[in-house]
C-alpha cells in the first residue's frame, strides 16, 4: 500500500474505526428459544405430559448480571406473549437485563401446571447462569394479570433443589430473587377475576384448592422482594387484588412496594402512555434501592 493510500486509510480508521468498533461490539443478541422439558412436561405426581414448554431468552448486548422470568397475561386461557411478553424483554434488555418469556401451559383446571413451568422456567436460567453470564441470585420473575397471578404463585411457593439429583436444574432453587406483579390476578375467592379462576381452577373448586391458590394467604416471611402496580379504575381485576398481597408482604415484612396507578384500566391504557411508563421507571427505581440493579450511568 503506497503512503497516500495508507494516509486516507488511517484517516478512515480515526473517523470510522471507533464507531464501527463499537456497534461490532453492540451487535444485537438473537432470542433463542429453549424447550423446558425434552418434550415430556410433567403434570406433577409422576405423572408427565408428551409435549414441550418454550422459553424464549433474551440476552442484552451489555449484561449487569439479572434476568427476569416474565409471565404473560391472558386469564389462564391465552397468552398475551406480545406487549407483555417479548415487549417487556425488550425493555428488560435495555437496562442491561436478561429477559426470559415464558409460554406456560393453559391450564384447563389442571392447577399445578402453570407453576410446574414457571418454576421449571426459574430453574432453568438458574442452572445456565455461567453461560448466559447471570448471577443466580438475582433473578427475578414478572406478570401480568393472569400472568401475575402466576408469578405470585411462583413468589409463594418453591422449594430447595435437590442437592442429589443427576441432572444440574433440578439441583437448584425454584424461588425467585424478586417479583414485579402488575395488575395481578392474586386471590381465588368470589372478588376475583372469575374467567382466570374457572380456567385455572374448575367451575367448582374446593375450598381447600381456593384458599391454595389465594397467593395473598400464602406469603411468608421467605416471600421474596416484590413490586406491584395497579390501576384504581381496573374494573376487570379489582385493584384490592395488589393492596390484599401488600397487606400481607407488609406483615410479613418482605421488601415491598405498591404503586396506585390513578388511571389507565386493564392492561393501562394499552401498554402505553404515562401510567404504562410509571410502573416501568418506578419498579427500576425499586431494584435499585433493593440494590439488585446498579444505578443507571449518568454523563
Amino acid at each position: 500500500m503506497n503512503s497516500v493510500l495508507k494516509l486516507c486509510w488511517m484517516g478512515l480508521v480515526i473517523v470510522l474505526g471507533m464507531d464501527f468498533g463499537l456497534a461490532m461490539g453492540q451487535e444485537k443478541v438473537e432470542p433463542k428459544r429453549i424447550g423446558l422439558w425434552g418434550g415430556r412436561a410433567s403434570l406433577g405426581e409422576g405423572q408427565v405430559q408428551e409435549t414441550e414448554v418454550w422459553i424464549t431468552v433474551h440476552r442484552p448486548t451489555k449484561t449487569n448480571g439479572i434476568a427476569a422470568v416474565i409471565c404473560p397475561g391472558g386469564g389462564y386461557g391465552g397468552l398475551v406473549t406480545g406487549a407483555e411478553g417479548h415487549g417487556i424483554a425488550a425493555w428488560l434488555n435495555g437496562h442491561g437485563i436478561t429477559g426470559v418469556v415464558l409460554e406456560y401451559r393453559l391450564p384447563a383446571g389442571r392447577h399445578q401446571v402453570p407453576l410446574l413451568d414457571a418454576q421449571r422456567a426459574i430453574r432453568t436460567v438458574r442452572a445456565n447462569a455461567k453461560d448466559w453470564e447471570i448471577d443466580p441470585a438475582r433473578i427475578g420473575i414478572i406478570g401480568f394479570s393472569a400472568g401475575g397471578h402466576l408469578a405470585s404463585t411462583a413468589a409463594t411457593h418453591f422449594y430447595d433443589g435437590d442437592s442429589k439429583a443427576t441432572a444440574p436444574v433440578d439441583r437448584v432453587s425454584c424461588r425467585p430473587d424478586f417479583a414485579i406483579l402488575v395488575y395481578p390476578v392474586i386471590t381465588m375467592d368470589a372478588t376475583t377475576h372469575q374467567g382466570s379462576r374457572n380456567n385455572l381452577l374448575g367451575k367448582d373448586p374446593s375450598q381447600k384448592l381456593i384458599e391454595l391458590y389465594s397467593n395473598d394467604k400464602q406469603v411468608t416471611a421467605k416471600t421474596p422482594p416484590t413490586f406491584l402496580a395497579h390501576a384504581k379504575d381496573d374494573k376487570a381485576v379489582v385493584p384490592a387484588n395488589s393492596q390484599m398481597f401488600y397487606d400481607a408482604l407488609q406483615s410479613h415484612k418482605v421488601p415491598s412496594k405498591y404503586l396506585e396507578l390513578p388511571s389507565g384500566g386493564h392492561g393501562l391504557d394499552g401498554y402505553k402512555g404515562p401510567m404504562w411508563d410509571a410502573w416501568q421507571e418506578q419498579s427500576l427505581a425499586w431494584l435499585i434501592e433493593l440494590k439488585r440493579l446498579p444505578p443507571a450511568k449518568t454523563n
